[in-house]
């Protein structure tokens, strides 16, 4: 699979739809499959953000379902269809290449996307990210990453503060009667994205090691948010295989970093992770990049299972 992703510049603010919402009145509403503001979201993490928001003035569905792979995510017919009747699409341009194609053929008047709301950067494939540090890996290097737009912003609270607080002002433009709301939802998510980011922050300061081992590149950006060191075992694609060499080269820097663990997630297979695990003689555990909610998950929403990889990572790292 070549999942192409590409960094959407911030002039490309227009496609956002920003300039062109309109007002969401009784006539546009009663388009959609409710008499709420109706809004399609291409996956979890958005569709977190749009229930959050809209609260009770929303009718949030999602093109993926729980348990499915966000990246291999192809739109049917009557998905087409929803997107066509809904009042709004949440997307992360870039992600999912089914969903921008969808999106960008219908004739939804307001096109949010997320990749325009905060600041997208390269964390490369298969190499490692460090606080502050871009690097790139001979390895698997394909054209997704040369666009410079790693897409997995929403596992970094602050990041993800910034698309809420942008995801907040499209809705209140989209649907002024419930502006109000809009902004005070907006405002009570914010700030439990600050506690998150304070819980991590002050969780992940003294640690043993700042290495830690995933099973793909998910987590460059909470990497850099919190100065830890990402090393994946594959890119950003998860279903890419490690080469010979990229297994010899993690398995040293295990020794000489004092890695403990070795992360898998919950929707791609975990042979690869435990493989590696065997051979070094490391321990395995899960770190979820939280593109689904399944009941495999370590909670039952966004904040429930950042709290479960933080506590991963604690015991992974040593915190002290």
């Amino acid at each position: 699979m070549n999942v192409r992703r590409r960094l959407i510049p911030a002039a490309a603010a227009a496609s956002l739809g920003l300039g062109a919402l309109t007002a969401c009145s009784s006539d546009s509403a009663a388009t959609g499959n409710t008499d709420k503001f109706d809004v399609v979201a291409s996956f979890y993490p958005m569709a977190f953000l749009a229930e959050q928001i809209g609260g009770a003035h929303a009718n949030v569905t999602s093109l993926t379902e729980p348990g499915q792979e966000p990246h291999d995510l192809e739109i049917s017919t009557r998905q087409r269809a929803q997107l066509e009747e809904a009042d709004a699409a949440l997307y992360l341009k870039g992600l999912q290449p089914a969903v921008d194609e969808a999106v960008g053929q219908t004739g939804i008047k307001t096109k949010i996307d997320a990749a325009t709301l905060t600041h997208l950067e390269d964390h490369g494939t298969g190499g490692h990210t460090h606080e502050g540090e871009e690097s790139h890996s001979e390895e698997g290097h394909s054209e997704e990453d040369e666009s410079g737009g790693d897409p997995h912003v929403w596992l970094d609270p602050v990041k993800y503060a910034e698309i809420a607080q942008g995801v907040g002002k499209a809705f209140e433009k989209a649907d002024p009667d419930h502006a109000a709301d809009y902004k005070k939802n907006t405002e009570a998510l914010v700030t439990k994205l600050k506690g998150l980011d304070g819980d991590f922050e002050n969780g992940l300061r003294n640690t043993r090691s700042k290495v830690f081992f995933t099973n793909h590149a998910a987590f460059g950006y909470l990497a850099e948010r919190y100065g830890l060191t990402q090393e994946a075992i594959s890119g950003v694609d998860p279903d890419s295989e490690p080469s010979g060499a990229r297994v010899r080269e993690l398995q040293q820097e295990a020794k000489a970093d004092g890695v403990t663990t070795v992360f898998y997630e919950t929707l791609v297979s975990d042979k690869t992770a435990k493989t590696l695990a065997r051979d070094a003689n490391l321990k395995t555990d899960v770190l979820d990049p939280i593109e689904g909610i399944t009941d495999k998950s370590r909670g039952d929403d966004y904040f429930q299972v950042m709290e479960a990889n933080l506590k991963a990572l604690q015991t992974a790292l040593g915190a002290k």
